[in-house]
């Protein structure tokens, strides 16, 4: 039996528009180009980082290319001034405040350039939480 897995993002608020904020949606995490769900995940993991130096989460090396991956990645800080800075292929995508998180695809290239995903924390001795969803 294939593997099912469904993300789901909810979004509320009753004071930031006019109206009621009520966002709900969700979207199976499938193959490239199929119906198939994804079959294999690299664990959670939680990774104290104890200076403030780039780390690599994911080598893009270690994955097949151009596929239909998803990377999950929060920031465990209660901190609220405390983020990490995420990039991809070296390019910054943007900051992970305390409690953030995001999820998203990632094509894991490395023929034109290196899609590795590293982090970088604002401060010393934060930890950061993540996970893929690999389509092999």
């Amino acid at each position: 039996k294939m593997a099912t897995t469904t993300a789901t993002l909810t979004i509320a608020s009753t004071d930031l528009l006019s109206d009621e904020l009520a966002l709900t949606t969700s979207a199976s995490l499938n193959i490239a180009g199929a119906a198939t769900g994804i079959s294999q995940a690299i664990g959670l993991s939680r990774l104290k980082i104890s200076d403030t130096s780039e780390t690599t989460l994911f080598d893009a090396s270690a994955y097949t290319d151009d596929k239909a991956h998803k990377v999950y990645i929060k920031n465990t800080s209660t901190t609220a001034a405390e983020y990490f800075l995420v990039k991809i292929a070296g390019s910054e995508i943007g900051r992970l405040y305390a409690g953030d998180f995001m999820i998203a695809p990632w094509s894991a290239d490395t023929t034109s350039t290196d899609c590795d995903i590293t982090v970088t924390p604002s401060d010393a001795g934060m930890t950061v939480e993540y996970m893929a969803f690999i389509d092999q």
